[in-house]
């Protein structure tokens, strides 16, 4: 049992004895997250994890790291923290599955004002989900308690995740094609980008309260609710589909939008002809547009407009991607095709 106590450091603002109680209270959660690469348990001062590396000829590790942006101020304002902690993990892992990378193990980092060990407790339950989901392991993390620094109930969350990949199978945008099809995958919502843009637009920060009315345009959901929303995870369903399809460009849509996150995956002198009309737009995009008055075009420069990831495969595999996405629980559809251009990004 652990004995390490002391007063002055808590007279200071720091208590470690909560900082015990939290990993305790979280063992739980990380358990779920265990996979074949775990060779110990939480606690010590390295997370460690096996490699298997059977079947790879140039195994090549992929990482990530990132965090929820000011999306955490809009769990804090709720005071709900059980979901901001997948918004952790996918904005890691949905990074390193744009090379075919398969995740392995996450790390995350909490920054508090003070160690509610209940509170964090909450939000490492949904780094676990997040990890679950996309099959990773939760193997170590951080929890820093910083009074002076930020208010008691403030606290930041990041995170950073490896993944491997063989080397021949990483995904190469050089091989992209003037009439491959661009792909859409439906988002949750906003996912984790744009809310500083969301607080101006909604005055969250003045006017809290106009956050938890039901919104008829929101299906019956307040704007709290359609803004706290998870970023959704795609990984378990794009390693579906490169077992199958020939994947040549794979992007996801973060801050930036199309015209800032498509081109990452476009070599030179190509360019993705997206078709707007086709973009299922939520319904929450159009109600920051029509609030904020926003034009289309910073629209799409700033959130994803519905369609959280794209992937670019040739013409003659695009239904049988469309099946595998599909079948695997995404709303899949063609949204654009490749073209030769100087523009990387081409909406119309």
């Amino acid at each position: 049992m652990m004995k390490s106590f002391s007063e002055s450091y808590r007279a200071a603002g720091v208590d470690i004895t909560a900082g015990y109680k939290a990993v305790e209270l979280m063992k739980k959660h990380i358990a779920r997250t265990r996979n074949e690469g775990c060779v110990d348990d939480v606690g010590g001062f390295g997370g460690c994890f096996g490699l298997n590396l059977a079947g790879m000829e140039e195994p090549v590790l992929v990482s990530g790291t990132d965090g929820c942006g000011t999306k955490v101020k809009l769990a804090i304002l709720m005071d709900k923290h059980d979901t901001i902690g997948i918004d952790a993990v996918a904005m890691c892992v949905n990074d390193i599955i744009c090379c075919g990378a398969k995740p392995l193990f996450f790390l995350d980092y909490i920054a508090c004002g003070k160690n509610i060990p209940e509170k964090i407790a909450g939000i490492v339950s949904g780094v676990a989900e997040g990890c679950v989901q996309s099959g990773a392991a939760l193997i170590g993390g951080e929890t820093a308690e910083h009074p002076g620094m930020m208010p008691v109930e403030d606290y930041d969350l990041a995170g950073f995740a490896v993944g491997i990949v063989d080397k021949k199978k990483i995904i190469d945008k050089n091989r992209m094609k003037p009439g491959d099809v661009v792909i859409g995958l439906a988002s949750t919502g906003i996912h984790s980008n744009g809310f500083s843009l969301c607080r101006k637009v909604f005055d969250i920060d003045s006017n809290p309260d106009s956050l938890y009315e039901a919104r008829e345009e929101l299906g019956g959901k307040s704007i709290a609710e359609t803004l706290l929303t998870p970023t959704k995870i795609y990984v378990k369903s794009i390693l579906a589909l490169l077992e199958k399809v020939d994947v040549r460009g794979i992007s996801h849509i973060t801050g930036g939008g199309f015209y800032e996150n498509i081109p990452r995956s476009i070599p030179d002198g190509l360019g993705a002809k997206i078709d707007k009309s086709a973009v299922k737009v939520l319904p929450i995009f159009d109600l920051i547009a029509k609030t904020g008055n926003i034009p289309e075009r910073d629209m799409f420069n700033t959130y994803n407009m519905g369609v959280g990831m794209s992937v670019v495969v040739p013409a003659a595999e695009a239904e049988t991607a469309l099946e595998i996405l599909r079948a695997n629980g995404e709303d899949a559809y063609v949204i654009g095709e490749i073209v030769e251009s100087g523009d990387k990004v081409i909406l119309g």
